[in-house]
């Protein structure tokens, strides 16, 4: 599963969870699986507050790994989103 096709993309991590194998072939552990599903299932029961809140939410998360903090902020507004928040910028920003 190491070749780039499968390791790129928004759902590739799904996909290799449901293989129960690793990027490098190795097996994920089942306790390491088991875990995961059992927190995922929680996950997945939670009331949604929002499509918007949750799309800014992982613009936020995604995009501060790959954008800087001024183009993001930038971006946000110009989408009318709520602009980056200092909670924001220490987490993502300030490591």
């Amino acid at each position: 599963m190491s070749d780039n096709s499968t390791t790129t993309g928004a759902d590739a991590i799904d996909v290799a969870i449901a293989q129960g194998i690793d990027f490098d072939g190795t097996p994920i552990d089942p306790k390491k699986l088991d875990l995961y599903s059992s927190v995922m299932a929680l996950e997945g029961n939670r009331q949604r507050s929002g499509v918007t809140n949750t799309m800014r939410s992982r613009i936020v998360r995604i995009g501060a790994k790959h954008i800087a903090k001024d183009v993001l902020n930038q971006k946000l507004l110009d989408a009318g989103f709520a602009p980056l928040k200092d909670k924001d910028i220490a987490y993502f920003y300030n490591k």
